[in-house]
């Protein structure tokens, strides 16, 4: 059986198409209390950043608050269907940002407006590669897309 090797036009459409069927993540962070991992709903804007808020009194913030570096899976939880892992800088948005991250979040996802109405911080993060799996199409093991500052 022979491979073909996607080009990274395939592997962007793969991105970008998983990124849009799905309107939660999981997002690793690690600060003075120890990895933590939690599910977020987030907003893509592009291949490589994404928008979300997340508890202002919560583990995850202050994680990010003490190690901006995190790490994220987009995934329905079955290895059989496609899924997407990488790495990111996460930044607390200033506050001209605020409101427009918090829209992007409510038009992808209408159910997380209840939660912009509690204490939360908006969060943008900046993806350095996408690893992309796809099992049954033989992306084992996964097929990076280089961000647009990792060539």
């Amino acid at each position: 059986m022979t491979t073909v090797e996607p080009t990274a036009g395939v592997v962007a459409d793969l991105v970008r198409g998983t990124l849009a069927a799905h309107k939660s993540l999981f997002l690793a962070t690690a600060g003075s209390d120890g990895p933590w991992v939690g599910g977020v709903y987030f907003a893509e804007t592009g291949e490589f950043t994404l928008n979300l808020v997340l508890e202002d009194r919560g583990r995850t913030l202050a994680a990010v608050r003490e190690n901006p570096v995190v790490s994220v899976v987009v995934s329905t939880g079955s290895p059989m269907q496609p899924f997407l892992q990488a790495q990111a800088l996460a930044e607390v948005v200033p506050p001209e940002d605020d409101e427009r991250v918090r829209a992007l979040l409510v038009e992808k996802v209408p159910e997380a407006a209840p939660f912009l109405s509690a204490p939360v911080t908006a969060v943008r993060l900046t993806v350095r590669t996408w690893r992309a799996t796809d099992i049954p199409n033989g992306w084992l093991p996964g097929r990076e897309l280089p961000g647009p500052r990792h060539p």
